[in-house]
């Protein structure tokens, strides 16, 4: 929300020294979050003044038409004498009132002003438009042509409000008010302790059966709805200077007179307002859901699909706006450019459901100015008064004529009232502010309170977000002032650091970022999409989502199953980057339904909840396994001087799933799969041992080609993705550190032909369980395939390493416990020495 300095004092009469970096310290101490206040103006010095033209010279011979004028400035150029100015834009004619600024001003951006010869004439000043003057856009892109009834040589700075300054507030969703001057006045009113003159207080007539017909045939989405009419508008009629200079400010850009007047209100009051032309209304207006399929064209000229679920304003026709979003161009205010004028409008002053807004503006993609007030609340109460002041000031700009008629249809609600004890806020914070001083800052807030002990508080219209005593609690708090409360750190209980499952975590976490892991942390939703590109079976587990009911993002509406869609999108956006050799990690929670979830019960915040509803909450959830995942492109390692370097393959992603295990010191078993998102031929499956049983790990391996070309990653990607609660069942006891012998190792090294399809890790396997307790580590250090072995089989070569811990092992020793891993090798696996 953008707040002009000099808007704001209209309602509260800040002290005349008072800055907007004095307004912005006192907003930010009440909680408002002021982002920025922009100078506008600043470094602006004249003279800039109202000139007429008198008389225009089309200049021949150059490139693009080229204008010498003589401009009439009064007594603001010394002689009286017209002056003499080139100019380029063409969207003015004698007799226009415009802008000029004369040499010696200095425009925004340092842009001294001098006379100049150019186009072969010499040019005494300019005539501005906007964007020379820093004004923004007023929709003309040329020069300003300022209404007749201004005077020659009247100061132009002044008139157009040129020098001011804007506060930049980011304002919360919570705190819808300050989406309007009345809000944000409120809030300064309070900061400053000084008076409110608020706008919302009018005399408004009472309602009638006289005004325009309307139906609500929703009163859930829509509670209150009020129509006045106003006839006899002026065709000609403009929005005065100090409406656009507002508008502008505030970062609107002006239209007509109708719809300025409506955007003006709006920012004014907060109520977002729709002018209709009347003459293009066919019968009653009418508030419904959507049909399914209905379309709608829109202002900003886009036809619509609508929803059952979208609220819509109706006709006899059918739907002419969408509610609480954006009006339909079918009855659509027509431009001051058109042939044909308004001259009678009815404004629509509503109040929508917050989420039934949301969800439209979401559905469609429209975020409109009213879309954002509406989803974060707007003060029903304003409705009529905001059509009030609209109407009398389309009567005081325009000349029309209010009907008597007025229209107000509202659904029966009452107050919204809270109790809370007197101290609750004192017990919140921590500080003793007594009763008095909280009935105090509660009315301040528009708040009516009664009672002594035990507070009745009614909640004012314009705070939807006041319904519980935390809520009011928070309100006293913010006003006295956060930077008041007192800082206590608490005191830990002795003896309860990191749980081993947090120390495993942390573990693995450091030791992927010591292999040259870079982690990146990704949001944890997914779409329907991405599991597609991943070639996920329909039968998968891994598609059976949790879906959101108000995802940030309709294309990813869901809790992701696995880590690898956003990993491989980061890895997708570096490498677009130009980053292409690339090692990323994640660790984090997925979320994989079982379907036997239970409706979550609403946990009692007045104490701590009893086992029994934890465990009813905990029933509710989805499982949630805490997962790592890596995925890697590019080279592995660097070429240097050292030596060529290599690229990443599939190995690397197993290594990973090894350096993982190693840290929770369990042994790793790796066999063939097929699983996607991996390549058939290059895909491992990974198995720890849990309760001496061969449990499944995870995945690694390089990524299936169609897939890669689906999600658009670097060839020959590859990833690895392993359940960390696996892990930690398969933790035996303690890490024990590895007994360090000071004995002489003694190598022996074996090569074992065995069939083509007889896995590597089932070798392994058979040599560790045969060499017995001496073998102190086995390494695969060459595979050979080829026709000295015979078509089908192939020879792995093996070095083992053998080590006593009391002795040093003689030849006889070692070898007797080769042959013994050779032998199970041979008697599982069908293995045989090679050359034998």
């Amino acid at each position: 929300m953008r707040v002009p300095l000099s808007w704001l004092r209209e309602y509260v009469d800040l002290p005349p020294t008072e800055t907007g970096r004095d307004v912005q310290a006192k907003l930010v101490a009440v909680g408002l979050e002021v982002e920025t206040v922009e100078q506008i103006g600043a470094g602006l010095k004249g003279p800039l003044v109202v000139g007429k033209v008198l008389t225009i010279e089309e200049l021949e011979g150059f490139k693009k038409p080229i204008r010498f004028c003589t401009v009439d400035v009064g007594s603001a150029n010394g002689t009286g004498e017209p002056q003499e100015i080139v100019c380029g834009a063409r969207n003015f004619a004698v007799g226009d009132k415009v802008v000029v600024v004369l040499p010696g001003a200095v425009l925004p951006g340092d842009f001294a002003i001098a006379a100049r010869k150019t186009y072969g004439k010499t040019s005494h000043g300019m005539i501005c438009s906007t964007d020379e003057l820093g004004m923004g856009d007023d929709g003309t892109h040329g020069i300003i042509v300022l209404p007749p009834e201004h005077e020659v040589g009247t100061d132009a700075i002044e008139l157009l409000e040129l020098v001011d300054e804007v506060l930049d507030i980011a304002v919360t969703p919570d705190r819808g008010y300050c989406l309007s001057m009345r809000g944000v006045a409120r809030e300064t009113a309070i900061a400053y302790g000084l008076p409110l003159r608020d706008p919302a207080l009018l005399d408004v007539p009472a309602p009638n059966a006289y005004g325009y017909p309307v139906k609500v045939s929703d009163p859930i989405g829509c509670d209150r709805f009020t129509a006045r009419t106003v006839v006899g508008l002026q065709p000609e009629a403009r929005s005065p200077i100090w409406m656009q200079r507002r508008l502008q400010k505030a970062g609107m850009r002006p239209i007509s007179l109708a719809v300025d007047v409506t955007n003006y209100v709006m920012l004014e009051l907060g109520q977002p307002l729709h002018a209709y032309d009347r003459t293009r209304i066919d019968g009653p207006i009418g508030v419904r859901r959507a049909e399914q399929g209905e379309k709608l064209t829109t202002l900003d000229g886009t036809v619509r699909v609508l929803d059952a679920a979208d609220l819509v304003i109706t006709d006899n026709r059918g739907p002419i706006g969408l509610a609480g979003v954006m009006g339909g161009a079918n009855t659509e205010i027509a431009d001051a450019s058109e042939d044909t004028h308004t001259t009678e409008v009815v404004i629509e002053a509503a109040h929508f459901d917050a989420i039934s807004i949301a969800r439209t503006a979401r559905r469609h993609k429209l975020a409109s100015e009213a879309s954002k007030r509406f989803e974060r609340g707007v003060d029903p109460q304003a409705a009529a008064a905001a059509a009030q002041r609209t109407v009398d000031l389309l009567v005081l700009l325009a000349g029309g004529t209010a009907e008597a008629g007025v229209t107000e249809v509202s659904a029966p609600s009452g107050p919204r009232t809270i109790t809370m004890a007197a101290d609750h806020p004192d017990r919140v914070a921590g500080v003793a502010y007594g009763r008095e001083t909280v009935v105090r800052r509660l009315q301040e807030v528009g708040c009516d309170v009664y009672g002594q002990d035990e507070l009745l508080v009614t909640a004012p219209s314009w705070r939807p977000d006041l319904n519980e005593p935390n809520d009011l609690a928070e309100e006293v708090i913010r006003l006295e002032g956060y930077e008041n409360l007192p800082s206590t750190l608490p005191t830990p209980p002795s003896g309860r650091g990191l749980t081993d499952r947090q120390r495993l975590h942390r573990r693995v976490g450091r030791a992927l970022a010591g292999a040259g892991y870079v982690e990146a942390l990704n949001y944890p939703f997914i779409g329907e999409a991405v599991l597609d590109q991943l070639g996920l079976e329909a039968d998968d587990a891994r598609r059976r989502t949790v879906k959101l009911v108000n995802p940030l993002s309709d294309e990813e509406p869901s809790l992701r199953t696995t880590l690898l869609p956003g990993l491989l999108g980061a890895l997708r956006r570096n490498d677009g980057r130009g980053s292409h050799d690339l090692a990323l990690f994640e660790t984090g929670l997925v979320f994989r339904p079982t379907g036997q979830e239970t409706k979550p019960v609403r946990l009692p915040v007045d104490r701590r909840p009893s086992d029994e509803e934890i465990a009813t909450l905990d029933a509710a959830l989805p499982r949630q396994p805490r997962r790592a995942a890596v995925v890697l492109a590019g080279a592995r390692e660097q070429a240097g001087w050292w030596g060529k370097g290599r690229p990443a393959d599939w190995a690397d992603s197993v290594e990973a799933a090894r350096t993982i295990a190693r840290e929770a010191g369990v042994g790793l078993t790796v066999r063939a799969a097929q699983h996607a998102p991996w390549h058939p031929g290059r895909c491992a499956a990974l198995y720890v041992t849990v309760d001496g049983r061969e449990t499944l790990f995870g995945y690694a391996g390089e990524l299936h080609p169609r897939v890669i070309k689906e999600l658009h990653l670097p060839e020959r990607t590859c990833a690895m993705e392993v359940e960390l609660d696996v892990l930690e069942q398969a933790v035996d006891g303690a890490l024990r550190a590895p007994r360090i012998s000071t004995f002489p190792v003694a190598t022996q090294d074996v090569a074992l032909v065995v069939d083509g399809g007889v896995p590597a890790a089932d070798v392994e396997q058979a040599l560790r369980d045969g060499a017995g307790e001496l073998l102190e580590s086995l390494r695969l250090f060459d595979v050979f395939t080829g026709e000295q072995i015979g078509g089908g089989r192939k020879s792995l070569a093996y070095a083992l390493r053998f080590r006593a811990t009391d002795r040093t092992l003689t030849v006889d020793e070692a070898s007797a416990a080769r042959d013994a891993a050779v032998a199970l090798a041979a008697e599982r696996t069908g293995a045989v020495l090679r050359g034998a």
